[in-house]
């Protein structure tokens, strides 16, 4: 085995299209006034369009983006974002996990779960979450912590169903001897985030882990990269975040990066190795970073 991931997150697709009065009901107005005069200056798609160039000049075998692909969940928006995530490659190529932007409120959350579906199917198990996708000698399972919340609230939620399905698919890939990596939006460990923007039962998460184990873990939200280590039966399991895919520089948060990870079985087990790459101050797009996790 040896597979090449790459994994980006944060989009935020934009501009967003002008909405009707009608659209603008609820949680959506606060959304809508904070990208006119905060959000859309900090996201610039010219930026994440040189991401993605670069992603695929670097030739992954797969590339996972974790939620946060639109602002405040209009359909206008999510027709724009359908088409930017197939521009990545082939839904075979891609697969996506829901953030809290894409289900900001309840009527959207199913739309999303639609029109997203060619990104989100396992094999023999449809779409939905959690989903398993066999690649290349890794299993890439992927989890829903978008939930609809109320106004400047922007926490995640698994919930006991996904959290049991994922103890299934941890010990199912396992016993098939794949390197498993879980992908979510949220960062999945207690204290990954501030109050009110935090995964709710992180703990439940871990605990999981701890007796399932992963190999990786990846998410995003932060819009900074990070490394966090929980811990499994045997060896711990890395969890990585990742900035924001579109980023400006010279922002309140890290210019856009991306992650590449080369994942390899050894003799003595999976070995898996980051690169962060992102931009420099030129605007550049450069290697930021090299670990062995």
């Amino acid at each position: 085995m040896n597979f090449r991931l790459a994994h980006l997150s944060d989009a935020h697709i934009g501009p967003i299209p002008r909405p009707n009065l009608a659209e603008l009901l609820g949680k959506r107005v606060t959304g809508y006034v904070n990208w006119l005069y905060k959000r859309g200056d900090q996201h610039d798609m010219s930026v994440l369009g040189k991401i993605v160039a670069d992603i695929k000049a670097q030739a992954p075998d797969h590339v996972v983006m974790t939620g946060d692909i639109v602002n405040i969940g209009l359909p206008g928006e999510i027709a724009l974002a359908k088409d930017w995530l197939a521009s990545l490659g082939a839904p075979g190529d891609v697969s996506f996990t829901p953030g809290n932007h894409d289900a900001y409120v309840a009527s959207v959350t199913d739309l999303v779960h639609e029109v997203f579906a060619r990104w989100t199917t396992g094999e023999g198990d449809g779409a939905g979450f959690p989903y398993l996708r066999r690649r290349g000698g890794v299993a890439l399972i992927g989890l829903d912590t978008g939930v609809p919340t109320a106004p400047f609230v922007a926490s995640g939620r698994l919930g006991a169903t996904q959290l049991a399905a994922l103890a299934d698919l941890l010990e199912r890939a396992k016993a098939e001897g794949l390197a498993r990596v879980v992908c979510l939006h949220h960062p999945p460990h207690v204290g990954g985030a501030r109050r009110l923007r935090g995964l709710e039962d992180a703990a439940e998460f871990e605990s999981v882990i701890a007796r399932h184990g992963a190999e990786l873990v990846l998410h995003g939200h932060n819009h900074k990269p990070s490394l966090h280590r929980l811990s499994g039966p045997g060896a711990a399991t890395p969890v990585v975040g990742v900035a924001s895919a579109s980023a400006r520089p010279g922002g309140h948060y890290p210019g856009a990066a991306y992650n590449l990870y080369q994942i390899e079985r050894k003799a003595d087990g999976v070995r898996i190795s980051l690169r962060r790459r992102g931009l420099n101050d030129a605007g550049e797009i450069v290697e930021l970073e090299s670990v062995q996790l």
